[in-house]
């Protein structure tokens, strides 16, 4: 589920309308941060009561990231004005990693490339058309973050972009991913996943889903 705001209409009893307590850390927060973390947990919220889990509000955990009911995996993700959630049982979806990011522009996608991109990912780019190098930036970053996402909560391991690369994506919004490291004995280098995208408006969303095996 998704939803649209506006930071600068946040309201002193915004919080207590919409039934989200805030975290102290949230509280701390400026205005911005506030509307997007009210924002997500809405989405959240109105996701999980789908799912039978009525009145459930992800708590924030020790590393930051959200705390979902035990049968239950989910992301959320926001961007300018633009926030959603994505929630599925874990019989079904052991991991789910969604990330919404706004389109870079050329300038800073050239920029940003070194830090995002891998040796490889890097000469794959030079041959690109100039239009094509900041959603190729975009694209590989807001991935890498969905990757994070989904397998984070399996291996309860960190990993950074140098971790992962992309190695093909089509126009019809579908990716490929490999693990450039191991970060558990099932979740090895080499590994490769498979991952999702849309382009809309000036962002995109992308979508990383581990599926559960099958008995």
């Amino acid at each position: 589920l998704s939803t649209r705001f506006d930071p600068a209409m946040l309201a002193v009893d915004d919080f207590q309308r919409c039934a989200v307590p805030p975290p102290a850390s949230i509280q701390r927060s400026v205005a911005k941060r506030q509307a997007e973390f009210l924002a997500g947990r809405v989405c959240a919220r109105a996701a999980l009561h789908q799912l039978g889990h009525p009145d459930c509000i992800p708590a924030i955990g020790a590393d930051r990231a959200p705390v979902w009911p035990p049968s239950i995996s989910g992301s959320i993700t926001h961007s300018t004005g633009h926030a959603a959630a994505i929630v599925g049982h874990t019989a079904q979806w052991r991991g789910l990693g969604m990330d919404l990011e706004n389109l870079l522009s050329a300038e800073r996608a050239q920029r940003l490339a070194g830090e995002i991109l891998t040796a490889d990912e890097l000469q794959r780019m030079a041959r690109l058309k100039a239009e094509q190098v900041a959603l190729l930036v975009t694209l590989t970053f807001s991935l890498k973050e969905s990757l994070f996402k989904a397998l984070y909560p399996l291996v309860q391991k960190r990993f950074y972009f140098e971790h992962a690369e992309l190695l093909e994506w089509s126009d019809t919004g579908h990716a490929r991913l490999r693990l450039l490291t191991d970060l558990s004995h099932e979740w090895c280098q080499g590994t490769e996943l498979q991952g999702q995208f849309a382009l809309d408006d000036g962002q995109l969303l992308s979508l990383v889903a581990v599926q559960a095996q099958a008995c």
